[in-house]
């Protein structure tokens, strides 16, 4: 997967970009990098490496002048394809509302075919998917948590999704940027554990703002203790909880809505999977107990019997924090009991405090704190 893709650029889609855009043809009198020496050919292949290029061209008769920008991939928030398209985006969108800036004039895309399109008119982005069939996986464990039963499909399909993991977490990728910035995401984006903990509404009992604030300030320790870690990047999901699962009858199954970018932590998808056999097993029984007990930890034998990882109890503790603070939280899950969501705080609490986590002794960490 190519992080920082960059297409060739030439003087001839340029040529046929302001053709179309002005509808007439177009003369080039000069290409010239504006942040350097490069004209021409070579100010072109500049371009692709983030430098901005003047593009002086005839047209009916006049002479005109447009600069062609593009965001080239760094490590300060610009690491992902899709950093550098809402970057663009941004641009194209705000430039023109202030004064005395330089205008905006187009939002250009260049095609897989290397050819050169405005798209100045679009007002959002859509993504469409194939449709697959099947039933949540939440369905099985709110049906385990109703009826307090297990049945042998169920220990079949945590197993299989624990196999899943193993598969895809095996896929390595070296890159210290990516790596560091999923652990910044984690601690400080919208959909981390800085955007959780500000939206808890003020004034609760069970979510004080000073316990709030101390487990961003403990999860950002872990951040700088995982921060040389990098060897552990993978092929991850990045949201591989029980509603982006899908089953089929039997243990054929699909998954939905990746999110935050392609690699990442193996303890994303495992926390985030494994802690929702305790989120059930709360709302029933208060804590961990059967039948959940034996679903959770037969996800756990499973994983760690084909893909041994001596780290992953060592690095778990954030990932856990951050989505104890997600299934406590009442804007996502609005009908819990405050006692659950309590134990679901106590747990973030406390496995942060813990350098080894243990799968084995959960109810440990949801005692008060």
């Amino acid at each position: 997967m190519n992080q920082g893709r960059n297409q060739a650029f030439d003087l001839e889609q340029v040529e046929e970009y302001l053709t179309a855009r002005t509808g007439a043809v177009v003369e080039l009198r000069e290409v010239r990098q504006l942040k350097g020496d490069a004209t021409g050919k070579q100010a072109l292949k500049q371009f692709g490496y983030g430098q901005p290029i003047m593009v002086c061209y005839i047209v009916d008769g006049a002479e005109e002048r447009v600069v062609f920008h593009r965001i080239r991939r760094n490590a300060f928030g610009r690491e992902r394809e899709d950093d550098r398209v809402a970057a663009v985006w941004l641009d194209f969108r705000t430039f023109n509302d202030l004064p005395r800036h330089a205008p905006a004039l187009d939002l250009v895309m260049q095609t897989r075919a290397g050819a050169v399109q405005s798209i100045a008119e679009a007002e959002e982005l859509w993504l469409v998917s194939g449709y697959r069939p099947g039933q949540l996986y939440a369905r099985d464990l709110a049906r385990i948590r109703d009826e307090g039963r297990v049945e042998a499909l169920d220990f079949r399909r945590a197993e299989a999704l624990a196999a899943y993991l193993v598969g895809i977490h095996r896929t390595r990728h070296t890159d210290q940027a990516l790596w560091q910035r999923r652990l910044r995401d984690l601690i400080g984006h919208g959909e981390g554990i800085m955007g959780l903990t500000d939206n808890y509404p003020r004034g609760l009992a069970y979510a004080p703002e000073e316990e709030l604030r101390a487990i961003e300030e403990l999860a950002n320790r872990w951040r700088w203790r995982l921060k040389p870690l990098d060897h552990r990047l993978r092929q991850v999901h990045g949201d591989f909880h029980p509603f982006n699962i899908l089953f089929d009858e039997g243990l054929e199954f699909y998954v939905l809505d990746r999110s935050r970018g392609a690699w990442g932590e193996p303890a994303d998808d495992v926390s985030c999977l494994s802690i929702n056999y305790l989120f059930f097993s709360l709302q029933r029984n208060g804590r961990l107990e059967p039948p959940f007990t034996e679903l959770h930890d037969r996800f756990w034998q499973r994983y760690l019997a084909a893909r041994p990882d001596e780290e992953l109890t060592a690095v778990i503790q954030p990932w856990f924090a951050w989505r104890a603070l997600v299934l406590a939280s009442p804007v996502w899950y609005p009908t819990l009991s405050d006692e659950v969501r309590c134990k679901l705080l106590n747990f973030a609490w406390r496995v942060l405090h813990a350098d080894r986590y243990d799968y084995q002794a959960v109810n440990g960490y949801l005692a008060p704190v």
